[in-house]
């Protein structure tokens, strides 16, 4: 009966009116009791069932509208709160909020009303009153916005814990105090780096420092409601002094930074990267005796990426903390407004609230509301009332608070704070402020935006306004010492002497930074080096090392393990109804490995994972269709063909045995890929992997690969273990799912930062993930998964090539006799069996094809081991299927060349595109560039056409391969 719902309840009266069958009973009763009380059919005031004034009692009829008024004071209050800091005056009134709305009057205004349905207030109020109680609540200094939950609970326990106090926090006195004392630091920090550090980039947090005291809140208030660990996530804007203020960063450590005071210690120490993106981790104190674990994480320039991988750190967390009710640790965001509003991420991220897999329990959304972009106006960012306005759609509670009231700023963020452990839920603080500056130091918000500039001017720092507030007195009046004084004799047998004047505080903080900075000073004059950036392989990564080998690992199974998984494969529960066609697939697979017979690409990553998990190492594989499989290879999971019901064979080997967790991500690249490698860095000790539906899906999450995945051990000394699984070969299925972009890994590929592989057998697959965590580093492994070798008969492995004594071999040697090879082709992937089924046809032994099948780290010592049996080869040929300018022939020509091997290229030529549209043209390409690998040798370099050859003598200067500028493309 709301008015939001007016068009709906006309619909039913214009049905009724023609035909009162057509609608429900209760509708025909409703209608039917109106028209009786003497409703006039025609135009309403309020919607199609406004009853005439003199149809209803009167004291009815003002109730009604006292009920109604109640609700839109929840629903829209928020329009006239005043939230901005630069608005000298709150937003005018609300046309929602006009009496008339609600059938009421400026008469009514001191009639008495029941006002019980307002928390806090019982029984008969004055109209008048109960308007000014609304206001108080819903339109001072915060605005909320939670009538969008669907939740009557939720909104219940929202509300009366907002309208019995008004929206007034009854903060205690040392509260009080304790807000002014986190400004003041949070001033003199910036002050301190304005002065000594001029024009140097450090995101200031000035005009927005009331981030601090309510970051001080939550953790205060953490671990009395079961907090044990905050990990944070942010941009650039205030994380200096978030590091220093929050998380106790030591003065010497920032100042060495902006110092640039850092030489390597070693050549794995890395290039570091810049302060404002780094990363620090620390236990805090709490004034109460308690302690909270604080991380805040390192993040690149691309604003929000960060959030997914924060989130996935704290799952990590909280498995092994135990916590199945995910109250110990809390993921706290702190954003930009205009990125909120305008980074995809965000609703990627939002999106993970509730679901099985990535559920943390809530989060905690801070957004820093500097009401501008780097130079754009909200105007031009966004087409929302709120940049908020996305967190909505998961019907988190929305708190819009004036930073410059930082009592209120305080008190949501405890709210925040309480609502997330009791709901598991995400919340939104929106911390409405501004920039004093512009994006950076070096910018002048004044070419821009030169009347906010103005304003901002004007402004006094938040520590003075607040307190002034506190003294009551007028902005201007100079009263810091005297509150603090004041504050200080309240509590005097407590506090300090030196925390009882404002003064003295701030000359004790200032003496800690200069004497910080002094040290710092002196160390750059005496040319001494300090370490910058972060400490790397403390905690759960102890004993870990980020050294590459590429010594084997044994990773083969004893035949007890091979058939203990068998017998898993094979097995269901009773009762347990499995599809027909998909019990003949599993039956066959146990029956392949009790036979020890020969196996296929799923068998072999079952067996892999089986065994990890019996050995204690937990396995986490997500991504679209990860359960099943895109292809239908997996099956992780077996429903019931009856009941729907789930059954997980590698859950079920053992009861002590690890976890085994294999999940259908929501549609997102980015979010779920940042939150997978966000669990690998927390939990070195599972195998984490993010699979692709197809590999070339994975640009959708290139910020993760490019910003975090590739480089982070460079830039953080933070390692990962992340798997991505990404399905690539050229199969005639179109540009878009023929390739895992091979070529980008490896063009970042330096330093040892990641490992490239692109196996050829089921075998060399299980090892490969065995590897993964069976040796002492961490390198993220990116894995050329196949198609249609899933199920190509000759792409199989024998059971023994799983069992005891072996391991993964980087390069494939063939069967061939080397005494009879004249050619050796040199390939990696799925074109071996193309290749090999063609020398098959021609007969011939004086080809030998090598398989490549890791090609980063670069195995040259085994390469050459291989290469150099050839003592009689003429002709080295490097043979791919993809474009001349993708695959690996631009990364391992130089390579080869290095290692003394002249090698030729046999492939298509280089394409915008990755792969044709047409089945047929590939049918015809791949048949050609077959056949050029075994084509007789062309006198000269020529061109490759398309599907010729490129000889090593046409190589350029970068050692790229060009066609003659005359080759004809056939």
């Amino acid at each position: 009966m709301f008015s939001e719902n007016a068009d709906f309840v006309d619909e039913q009266f214009r049905r009724w009116q023609q035909d009162p069958n057509s609608v429900e009973p209760t509708w025909q009763g409703f209608f039917a009791g109106m028209q009786f009380a003497g409703r006039l059919p025609g135009a309403p005031a309020q919607g199609a069932f406004a009853p005439r004034p003199d149809a209803v009692p009167a004291d009815v009829r003002l109730q009604t509208g006292v009920v109604r008024l109640v609700f839109w004071y929840r629903q829209t209050g928020h329009l006239q709160a005043h939230i901005d800091p630069l608005a000298d005056a709150p937003p005018p009134e609300n046309s929602l909020l006009r009496l008339e709305n609600f059938g009421l009057s400026a008469a009514d205004l001191d009639r008495t009303v029941d006002g019980s349905m307002i928390f806090g207030t019982d029984g008969p109020v004055v109209l008048r009153d109960l308007i000014a109680i609304l206001r108080e609540t819903y339109c001072r200094t915060i605005g909320v916005e939670y009538m969008h939950i669907d939740s009557q609970e939720t909104r219940r326990w929202l509300a009366a814990r907002m309208e019995p106090n008004r929206n007034r926090p009854g903060l205690k006195l040392r509260q009080k105090y304790r807000i002014l004392m986190t400004l003041h630091q949070a001033e003199l920090f910036e002050k301190f780096l304005h002065t000594k550090y001029v024009g140097q980039k450090r995101f200031s947090l000035e005009g927005g420092e009331t981030l601090i005291p309510v970051l001080d809140a939550i953790v205060e208030k953490g671990p009395a409601l079961g907090v044990k660990e905050i990990v944070i996530g942010m941009a650039h804007r205030g994380r200096l002094n978030v590091l220093t203020n929050t998380l106790h960063k030591p003065f010497a450590e920032i100042f060495n930074e902006f110092e640039d005071n850092y030489l390597p210690l070693s050549s794995h120490d890395g290039d570091g990267d810049v302060k404002y993106h780094l990363g620090f981790s620390a236990d805090v104190a709490t004034a109460d005796g308690g302690s909270i674990h604080l991380s805040v994480a390192p993040n690149p320039s691309h604003l929000e990426i960060v959030n997914p991988v924060v989130e996935g750190r704290v799952r990590a967390k909280q498995r092994q903390h135990g916590d199945k009710e995910r109250t110990t640790g809390v993921p706290v965001l702190i954003h930009g407004d205009a990125a909120f509003a305008g980074q995809g991420v965000i609703m990627e991220t939002f999106n993970l609230m509730n679901l099985a897999g990535y559920r943390t329990g809530g989060t905690i959304h801070i957004v820093v509301n500097n009401q501008i972009g780097f130079t754009t106006n909200p105007r031009d960012s966004r087409s929302t009332q709120y940049c908020t306005d996305i967190a909505k759609f998961v019907q988190a509670p929305i708190f819009h608070v004036n930073a410059e009231d930082p009592e209120a700023c305080v008190a949501m963020a405890e709210l925040a704070l309480e609502f997330r452990q009791q709901f598991k839920r995400d919340v939104v603080i929106d911390l409405v402020c501004y920039r004093r500056w512009g994006h950076n130091e070096g910018d002048n918000p004044g070419y821009t935006q030169p009347l906010q500039a103005k304003v901002i001017a004007k402004k006094p720092p938040i520590s003075a306004v607040y307190a002034e507030h506190l003294a009551g007195q007028p902005a201007g009046s100079g009263v810091v010492p005297a509150v603090a004084a004041h504050i200080g004799r309240e509590f005097e047998d407590k506090l300090s002497d030196a925390l009882r004047d404002a003064d003295t505080i701030a000359a004790e903080y200032r003496k800690e930074m200069e004497s910080a900075h002094k040290q710092i000073k002196e160390m750059v004059k005496k040319g001494e080096s300090r370490k910058r950036g972060m400490e790397g392989f403390s905690g759960r990564w102890k004993g870990f090392t980020n050294a590459y080998s590429h010594d084997p690992v044994a990773t083969g199974l004893s035949d007890a393990t091979l058939d203990r998984i068998a017998d898993a494969l094979g097995t269901f529960p009773g009762g347990f109804t499995v599809h027909p066609n998909l019990l003949k697939t599993l039956l066959g697979r146990s029956e392949n490995i009790k036979k020890r017979a020969t196996v296929d690409w799923g068998t072999g990553e079952a067996l892999a994972f089986g065994s990890l998990v019996l050995e204690g190492t937990p396995v986490r594989l997500s991504g679209q269709d990860s359960r099943r499989g895109t292809f239908t290879q997996r099956h992780a999971v077996v429903v019931d063909y009856e009941t729907g019901a789930d059954y997980y064979p590698l859950a079920n080997l053992d009861p002590k045995q690890a976890a085994f967790d294999v999940i259908d991500s929501s549609l997102s690249e980015a979010a779920v890929m940042g939150f997978e490698f966000g669990y690998s860095l927390d939990d070195p000790d599972t195998l984490v992997m993010w699979e692709a539906q197809f590999g070339d899906f994975a640009n959708g999450a290139q910020v993760i690969i490019d910003q975090f995945l590739t480089s982070c051990e460079s830039k953080w000394t933070r390692s990962s273990g992340l798997v991505l699984l990404l399905p690539h070969a050229y199969e005639g299925q179109g540009p878009e799912h023929s390739s895992a972009r091979l070529e980008r890994f490896l063009q970042m590929s330096a330093e040892d930062n990641i490992q490239v592989a692109y196996p050829t057998t089921p075998a060399q697959y299980f090892h490969l993930l065995r590897r993964q965590v069976r040796r002492k580093f961490r390198k993220p492994l990116v894995v050329m998964t196949p198609k249609s070798l899933l199920r190509l008969p000759a792409a199989v492995s024998p059971v023994s090539e799983f069992g005891a004594g072996t391991t993964f071999r980087e390069v494939l040697d063939d069967r061939a006799n080397p005494d009879q090879v004249t050619r050796v082709l040199v390939c990696s992937g799925k074109v071996y069996y193309d290749l090999a089924k063609k020398r098959e046809e021609l007969g011939t032994q004086a080809v030998a094809i090598v398989r490549l099948e890791q090609l980063y780290p670069w195995p040259e010592a085994q390469l050459a081991a291989v290469l150099s049996r050839y003592r009689r080869a003429r002709e080295w040929i490097w043979v791919q299927e993809e474009s001349q300018n993708m695959g690996g022939w631009t990364f391992a020509e130089p390579r080869l060349r290095a290692m003394n091997f002249p090698f030729d290229y046999v492939g298509r030529d280089a394409s915008a595109s990755p792969a044709t549209g047409s089945h047929h043209v590939h049918e015809k390409e791949q048949r050609l560039l077959v056949e050029g690998a075994f084509a007789p040798t062309p006198s000269g370099p020529i061109g490759p056409g398309r599907y010729g050859w490129v000889s090593a003598v046409e190589a350029n200067g970068n050692g790229a391969h060009s066609p003659r500028p005359d080759a004809a493309k056939t």
